[in-house]
């Protein structure tokens, strides 16, 4: 079996753009017609490009290899241009092309991925949510600690049993940030506020998006400790391990990271330096699925757990979901809402989640097909980035 045809797609996601303002897609397709899909996340160029990034890459290292082969072709993709080094913008293109090889592998053997990665130790996967507004020009959850607290309550009622919010604001530029004690004050009202809506029937995650120095992401653990959060997630920038492990330390609140990181290599790290205890490899940017697997096993041997993250598409969301399913020390999946609107839309068959949790599914390979036919009806025109962060102190 030879890989003979890359075509991608670069979806622009209909307001009010839960998951990203665009989605970059690939599909490989072998000489046996077996055709198979990826999803590259937030490369930090405008997705014109990133398409042909992963254009280039396949022409000169994909086109005409054996999709069986993964180990080979990810080593010979991650030393492009004598790299060798955890840069994310082409790790995000390899993720996208060794997610498409697991499906096309799956599909031939007829088997999900899970099965060919030690087999299902799941029947189903807790999941959580952000906490989202109900419309796009009403943002008060993320402000309001009452309209947040109406919020989480609602999330309950569907069934999730973990909600995340991001209790400090914007992150910018020039994070990290001291911040002030107005700001500390509002971060525990909103954190009070949460719990008490949820009791103990909902697990905090104080999703934080490394916007605090040092001491000041220990001076605001010391405040939510009482709150008991599930974690602190990225409680400084994702650059200085020292400086993390400084802040797991100081808390009994576990550490979480890792959607800004890239292969085993920064991952390892960071459980070297007993810097977080739960892992969130973003399987569209970590280096693809085998490489996400390689984590998790030296999670284990460290007894920490996984989280995979989810802000983009459902291709990276349905293999997250693969490795997940075959991981024993899997903790939670990340999700946007209940796996509905325009995620659901863009596959054939949606991923099934039900009161909490998602199933996972018995297709072969990722367990989701891409409609082709919606991504071409949804092109993205715009010019901004995936995400962007203010270009202003805060």
């Amino acid at each position: 079996m030879k890989i003979t045809d890359v075509e991608t797609y670069v979806v622009g996601t209909p307001p009010p753009h839960e998951g990203g303002l665009y989605w970059v897609f690939l599909k490989l397709t072998t000489d046996s017609g077996i055709a198979g899909f990826g999803e590259a996340y937030s490369v930090p160029f405008h997705p014109r490009v990133v398409a042909q990034m992963i254009e280039d890459v396949c022409a000169r290292q994909v086109i005409g290899t054996d999709p069986f082969k993964i180990e080979r072709l990810w080593r010979i993709v991650y030393s492009s241009g004598y790299t060798q080094r955890p840069d994310t913008s082409l790790m995000g293109v390899l993720s996208a092309i060794e997610m498409a090889c697991w499906d096309i592998i799956g599909k031939e053997l007829n088997k999900p991925v899970y099965e060919l990665l030690g087999g299902q130790v799941h029947e189903r996967l807790r999941s959580y949510t952000y906490l989202y507004p109900d419309s796009a020009d009403d943002t008060r959850v993320y402000t309001d600690p009452d309209a947040a607290a109406q919020k989480a309550a609602d999330c309950v009622a569907q069934g999730f049993t973990a909600v995340k919010f991001d209790p400090v604001g914007p992150y910018t530029a020039f994070d990290p940030r001291q911040l002030s004690l107005e700001a500390l004050e509002h971060a525990e009202r909103f954190t009070a506020k949460l719990r008490e809506a949820v009791g103990g029937a909902c697990d905090l995650l104080l999703g934080t998006h490394g916007q605090m120095t040092t001491s000041s992401a220990i001076r605001l653990a010391k405040r939510l400790e009482k709150f008991d959060p599930l974690w602190f997630e990225e409680p400084v920038p994702p650059g200085n391990v020292e400086e993390m492990a400084r802040v797991a330390r100081a808390t009994s609140i576990p550490i979480a990271t890792g959607e800004r990181l890239a292969t085993k290599y920064e991952f390892a790290a960071l459980l070297g330096g007993q810097a977080a205890s739960i892992l969130q490899p973003a399987l569209g940017r970590v280096g693809g699925i085998l490489e996400a697997k390689k984590i998790a096993g030296m999670a284990e041997a460290h007894y920490a757990q996984i989280a995979p993250h989810l802000y983009c598409g459902p291709i990276a969301g349905a293999a997250d979901i693969q490795i997940g399913t075959c991981s024993p020390n899997f903790l939670i999946q990340e999700g946007i809402r209940t796996w509905g609107g325009f995620h659901a839309e863009i596959l054939k068959t949606p991923i099934r989640w039900e009161a909490g949790y998602i199933i996972p599914p018995s297709a072969p390979g990722l367990g989701v097909e891409l409609d082709e036919e919606v991504a071409a009806r949804h092109p993205y025109t715009g010019e901004a980035l995936h995400l962007e962060m203010l270009d202003r102190p805060v």
